[in-house]
C-alpha cells in the first residue's frame, strides 16, 4: 500500500514492491499472480482493516461515527493518499475502475450490519437497502473531495450522516418504495 500511495498504480511494480518488502519478485509473482492479483488483494484487505464498526445502539450516533471515519481514511496520510492513487491516478484503465469498485464495494459491505442493527432495533423501517443507506452516506464526501475539490470537514461528515439518517427514516431505501425500483 506505501509504494501505491507514494506513486500511484500506473507506475507501481511488482518489482518495486518486493524490494521494499525485502523479498524476491517471484515470491510474489508465485502468490498473486502479478500486479492485479497483489494491488487487488492489498487493496481489499486495506479496506477492510480500515473499517471499525460503531455500534452505540443510536443509528444517528453510528453513522455520524462512520462518516467520521470515511473522513479520516479520505484525509490521513496514508489511506488518503491510497485513495487518491485510486480515485486520481493518471491511467483509468479497466484495472484502476475495477480497484476503485474492489475498495468501495468492500468498505461499504463490511458496514452493512450497522444499518440492519438499526432495522432490527425499530429505528430504521424494515426493508431498507442497508447498503444504499451506507452509499449514500459516503457519496457526498467523495463528491466534495472528487468532484468539486472542496476540504472535508467534520462539518461535512455529519451533514452527510445526518442526511442519510433523514432519507432512510423517510424510507427513501425501503426496497420495494424506491422511485423506479422493485423488490
Amino acid at each position: 500500500m506505501a509504494v501505491l500511495a507514494a506513486r500511484g498504480y500506473e507506475t507501481l511494480t511488482v518489482e518495486r514492491v518486493a524490494s521494499r518488502a525485502g523479498v524476491h519478485k517471484t515470491t510474489l509473482y508465485r502468490r498473486w499472480g502479478g500486479k492485479v492479483g497483489l494491488v487487488i488483494d492489498a487493496v481489499e484487505t486495506f479496506a477492510a482493516r480500515q473499517v471499525q464498526l460503531p455500534d452505540t445502539g443510536s443509528v444517528d450516533e453510528d453513522l455520524r461515527r462512520w462518516a467520521h471515519s470515511i473522513l479520516a481514511t479520505l484525509t490521513g496520510r496514508e489511506s488518503g493518499a491510497v485513495v487518491r492513487a485510486l480515485f486520481r491516478g493518471p491511467g483509468d484503465t479497466p484495472e484502476v475502475r475495477d480497484l476503485r469498485r474492489r475498495f468501495y464495494h468492500t468498505r461499504v459491505a463490511l458496514v452493512v450490519p450497522l444499518v440492519e442493527r438499526a432495522v432490527e432495533r425499530g429505528q430504521l423501517p424494515p426493508g431498507t437497502d442497508a447498503a444504499e443507506v451506507i452509499k449514500q452516506l459516503g457519496a457526498p464526501l467523495y463528491y466534495r473531495l472528487f468532484v468539486i475539490e472542496e476540504p472535508l470537514t467534520a462539518e461535512a461528515a455529519d451533514l452527510a450522516a445526518a442526511a442519510a439518517v433523514a432519507a432512510a427514516r423517510a424510507g427513501v431505501f425501503v426496497q420495494n418504495q424506491r422511485v423506479g425500483g422493485s423488490a
